[in-house]
């Protein structure tokens, strides 16, 4: 798989490819919104065959990005790109097509950085700052999502209890991996997914561990999924 992305400005990551690669297998379709250049789509669209993704950005010049990388991939007619901002209404989401209660799986990285200063760059300001809770795209993911679908976050360790809220008055069986960057450090990112309708209880995985001791290269797990070896484990 190759990407586009801007020269200068935001550019997606490891955050981005984690959660591409953490979409369950069987899914069918795959709502990602704020999805940027289409990274995170792109790598769960590369792993499972038979899924079709919908890419939701409100940045035209990303959307355009994304466009072409799903183009260029070979990912036409399976992805589509729809301008649109992550928390649009219902109303104005179904006037795009997308509806509510649809898709099967729903995944997000949503901006982050709320306080301090902004980026000088406005594309990676957007990317990286919100002016709203992630509430907001939790609400949004769930709803469009169907009646037994999957929600998959990924976002800063210490939003997690406004994550955790927010799942937690929409959906059942919420997975939290923690990740971290080396053995004994703190984790710095959190996956967490959920289940509309389901009431079963929350799991709290062993953190998965992005580097050695000295951070010298990746452990073999990320490694893998690096080399789309492999995808994100959840057990």
């Amino acid at each position: 798989m190759s990407v586009v992305q801007p020269e200068k400005g935001f550019r997606a990551g490891l955050d981005s490819v984690l959660l591409g690669t953490s979409v369950p297998a069987g899914c069918a379709s795959l709502l990602d919104l704020g999805a940027g250049a289409g990274v995170a789509a792109l790598c769960a669209l590369a792993h499972h065959e038979g899924l079709s993704g919908t890419l939701v950005e409100t940045n035209a010049q990303m959307a355009e990005l994304a466009r072409h990388n799903i183009e260029a991939n070979g990912l036409v007619p399976r992805a589509r790109v729809v301008m649109a901002s992550a928390t649009a209404s219902g109303a104005e989401r179904k006037a795009m097509g997308l509806g509510t209660d649809h898709f099967d799986v729903v995944i997000a990285n949503p901006p982050f950085f709320e306080a301090g200063t902004r980026a000088p760059d406005p594309a990676r300001a957007a990317a990286r700052h919100t002016d709203g809770e992630v509430s907001a795209w939790v609400r949004s993911a769930v709803s469009c999502a169907h009646a037994k679908g999957v929600v998959i976050f990924i976002h800063l360790a210490q939003e997690l209890p406004q994550l955790l809220a927010a799942f937690a008055a929409r959906m059942g069986a919420i997975t939290v991996l923690p990740i971290a960057p080396r053995p004994g450090a703190a984790a710095t990112r959190v996956l967490v997914r959920g289940r509309k309708g389901s009431k079963a209880p929350l799991r709290l995985l062993a953190p998965l561990v992005l580097h050695g001791a000295h951070g010298d290269g990746f452990a073999e797990p990320v490694e893998a999924i690096l080399r789309g070896r492999a995808v994100l484990d959840w057990h």
